[in-house]
């Protein structure tokens, strides 16, 4: 834990120029008693930096033995890491991994050329009623690393850059910014961040990297003399000396970005490339289902069943 003083805003709060080049309201989706917020993408934005699918999950309450059950499925060209604020949830892919999610922890998945996972909140010794919200994000991987071995990272809570300015709490969960880099490896440039703010308080948003958007979480914040509330995702413009400050009930944020990619990027399902052709030959081999040879296998430990093509 420290203070840093580059969490110190540097540039006016009040009536400046509004700096937002995009405001985002996400789409809502009832997955059954658990509701799913999707901010990215947008129809007016596909990416903030390599930064593609942005999911907020939940706030919720799963009862015993009956939260997420997400059977095994797919990816290629993407890389996912799922946050979580309140609850615990259970990973397992292609890989042998076999780990839980849990608050304020990065698990960092890179697909590359092709992986499997489950998402499960699975624990047979639940016996109350588990809070659960967090945020689920994908990361589009650069045309020289969409065909990379796939992998997995974890880095506790306890190995994150934690900063502390005046009135404010941060944890850089990938990247790096405001002068502190997180563990995890990446392929491209980006930061992502979690963000505390007590009543008034001012952070300003990172300075080295192009694009830059901040999606509120609870409370609300400020920027150019506009409120922007909990549900909200705000992208600024490349350049601009931004500063956010909370409202009067505090706020949390969670701040992301990072450098453009090459171009922009076709999504099915749960597939991310930069070709069609990557798409459809990703659907060909899940549709075959050659688990022991194909491309892609099934988690160990997890392989009794699976999500199949759309």
């Amino acid at each position: 834990m420290s203070w840093n003083p580059a969490l110190d805003p540097h540039c006016p709060t009040g009536d400046e120029v509004d700096a937002i080049d995009t405001l985002i309201l996400p789409r809502a989706r009832d997955l059954g008693g658990f509701e799913v917020r999707r901010a990215l993408p947008a129809p007016k934005r596909q990416m903030v930096g390599p930064f593609i699918f942005f999911d907020q999950m939940g706030p919720a309450e799963f009862l015993p033995t009956r939260g997420m059950d997400v059977r095994p499925h797919p990816h290629i060209g993407l890389a996912t890491i799922s946050y979580l604020f309140r609850g615990r949830m259970h990973h397992r892919d292609s890989l042998g991994t076999d780990a839980w999610i849990e608050p304020g922890a990065v698990n960092w998945m890179v697909a590359g050329e092709g992986i499997t996972h489950s998402e499960r909140t699975d624990d047979k010794t639940q016996v109350d009623p588990m809070p659960f919200f967090g945020i689920q994000t994908w990361v589009a991987l650069p045309k020289d690393h969409e065909d990379r071995a796939p992998l997995f990272q974890h880095a506790g809570v306890e190995e994150l850059p934690f900063l502390e300015g005046e009135g404010k709490q941060v944890r850089l969960i990938l990247g790096d910014a405001w002068g502190a880099r997180a563990p995890v490896e990446t392929d491209s440039e980006m930061f992502y961040a979690d963000a505390v703010l007590e009543a008034g308080a001012a952070i300003p948003l990172p300075d080295n990297h192009e694009d830059r958007g901040v999606y509120v979480v609870e409370g609300s914040v400020s920027q150019a003399g506009t409120s922007y509330e909990a549900g909200q995702m705000m992208v600024f413009r490349p350049g601009d000396s931004v500063s956010l400050r909370a409202g009067p009930r505090g706020a949390r944020v969670m701040l992301l970005g990072g450098a453009t990619l090459e171009g922009p990027r076709y999504i099915w399902w749960n597939f991310v490339a930069s070709s069609k052709e990557r798409i459809e030959e990703a659907k060909e081999a899940w549709r075959r289902g050659d688990w022991e040879n194909g491309r892609f296998h099934l988690p160990p430990g997890d392989d009794a069943e699976f999500i199949p093509l759309p």
